[in-house]
């Protein structure tokens, strides 16, 4: 089988299982699959593959067409300036996270060794990430599930960044302070809503980290006693819910209440300050 043809059917098998964008994934996979870059592709389209580069894709192909992420897949995902370890036992990073740490990254940016908290770090994305891009950062990183830590221990390993990882449940507060950023993509979606998400979410993703009532609640109230005096608290909220996230921080205190759309023009970040 030469390439052009491996992408032709790859591309047909997941357009019939409803992927999203089958001929994307299907150049990441081949391009994965052969160890380059998808560009490389169209370059070599009469490449003969292997039988053993055949089984291999049909392994893989197989596992997308069962609409496993192909982040899982892949077993990493980009992120910002970083390529990072995923699989089931964490969230796929996504592009409106990234938002978030642009404005934990503002809120920081005057301070030489701002201490950070991440509550709920799966994969250790935003943390990893703000010790990335602000090199005095001090950063602390929690999540209540033994199995993401494991997962962005090997992130802090392969990145090579300082950033410290506990297991903590943030419904019995935040770990002490003073942070100068508590920053959190917390669990939000609602029970009932799971049946509306797309596969990959709703079959794949770990629903820990993914279903949560309360939780923007627990990191809210719990960062007002973790965080500094005109510290920032910078939270991830599901579309459509950052009039109610920020009415409830002006309630509990905060002041400075802002939002901030993501990539797609949802409000996505609400951040505010402790006074």
């Amino acid at each position: 089988m030469k390439v052009a043809k491996a992408l032709a059917e790859t591309t047909e098998r997941l357009a019939a299982a409803g992927c999203e964008s089958p001929r994307v994934d299907a150049e990441i996979l081949v391009a994965h699959l052969l160890g380059t870059a998808r560009s490389e592709l169209v370059i070599e389209p009469s490449r003969q593959l292997s039988r053993d580069e055949r089984d291999a894709l049909e392994t893989i192909v197989a596992r997308r067409e069962a609409r496993e992420p192909l982040a899982y897949v892949l077993g990493e995902w980009d992120f910002r300036r970083l390529t990072l370890r995923v699989d089931e036992r964490v969230l796929v990073p996504r592009p409106e996270t990234e938002v978030v740490v642009e404005r934990c990254l503002g809120r920081i940016a005057a301070l030489p060794a701002p201490r950070v908290l991440d509550v709920g770090t799966g994969s250790g994305a935003i943390a990893l990430a703000i010790a990335d891009e602000h090199a005095g950062a001090r950063v602390t990183a929690v999540d209540a599930s033994a199995g993401a830590l494991e997962v962005a221990g090997a992130n802090v390993v392969a990145t090579g960044l300082d950033v410290e990882l506990r297991e903590w449940d943030l419904f019995v507060g935040l770990p002490e302070g003073p942070w100068d950023l508590v920053v959190s993509n917390p669990p939000y979606v609602l029970p009932e809503e799971l049946g509306t998400l797309e596969p990959e979410v709703r079959e794949w993703e770990p629903r820990q980290a993914l279903v949560g009532v309360g939780a923007t609640e627990a990191v809210a109230r719990g960062a007002l006693d973790a965080l500094g005096a005109g510290a920032a608290l910078v939270l991830e909220v599901a579309a459509g819910d950052s009039p109610r996230v920020a009415a409830m921080l002006e309630e509990l205190g905060y002041v400075e209440v802002a939002t901030t759309q993501d990539l797609a023009g949802h409000d996505r970040v609400v951040e505010a300050t402790r006074p």
